[in-house]
């Protein structure tokens, strides 16, 4: 089990930039819109995964504040696939004990979208396995100044307050679809978080290419500005002849 910044083990956050979907559906002839529909499926995929692989909080950016400067009709199918894929993984969140959450603005969503996520999060609340959060209409940038605007008005601007308002801090940051930026996501919470960049497009991204992740993750030895107590075992996850996925071995290659 990992070990936290304190010595003490943890259930890792994770968090995923789902990059790819758009330039999925281009490739295949298909509609921006159908790619982002494939990538809902590779989200169901990737949250009944995340447990077992020791993820306790799964944060996922959906849609961006920047966003909005898409086709007008991009993002209301978006807005639609939100609201849709809220309501239809509601059930199934509920029985595997996942709490969902979402984290951004939401005076910009349209009333359908912002029901469903007031119900999601309501028949959830009580779930303990996963805390699932989904970043919609956010900015890391805008989280930042309205945590500082909210602990000045408390008269406690300190780290602590700030991480307090903010969330967890991240222990791995994961982007699919080939990019290396972090795109205005989780600036705060991702100070120390291991970054692995994937070529895999967003909607082919699976349980395998998750477990390869933290697989890498664990291989890696965090410091948080210290000096490391000992060099790394090649006996942790991580090392040795690599991982299989579907009959090849998986080692750093599907990163770069």
């Amino acid at each position: 089990m990992t070990q936290s910044t304190h010595g003490s083990p943890h259930r890792l956050h994770a968090a995923i930039i789902m990059d790819g979907n758009g330039r999925w559906a281009l490739a295949r002839g298909l509609p921006r819109l159908a790619g982002h529909r494939a990538g809902a499926a590779a989200l169901t995929r990737t949250v009944e995964a995340a447990p077992d692989l020791g993820i306790g909080v799964l944060t996922l950016f959906a849609f961006s504040s920047d966003n909005w400067r898409r086709p007008p009709a991009e993002v209301a199918g978006l807005m639609q696939l939100l609201a849709e894929h809220l309501r239809s993984e509601t059930g199934r969140a509920v029985e595997n004990g996942v709490h969902m959450e979402v984290i951004g603005r939401r005076d910009r969503l349209g009333g359908e979208l912002a029901a469903a996520i007031a119900e999601a999060e309501s028949a959830t609340a009580a779930g303990a396995r996963l805390h699932l959060r989904i970043a919609v209409d956010y900015s890391g940038r805008d989280a930042i100044a309205e945590a500082v605007r909210q602990a000045a008005h408390a008269g406690l601007v300190c780290r602590e307050c700030l991480e307090e308002q903010l969330g967890p801090p991240v222990d791995l940051l994961i982007r699919t679809g080939g990019e290396q930026r972090l795109s205005d996501f989780l600036l705060w919470e991702c100070a120390y978080a291991e970054l692995i960049f994937s070529r895999r497009m967003w909607p082919d991204f699976d349980a395998l290419d998750l477990e390869a992740a933290v697989r890498q993750f664990h291989a890696r030895q965090r410091r948080f500005g210290g000096v490391p107590a000992a060099p790394l075992s090649p006996d942790l996850p991580g090392h040795g002849p690599g991982h299989q996925r579907n009959g090849a071995v998986v080692t750093g290659a599907w990163l770069d």
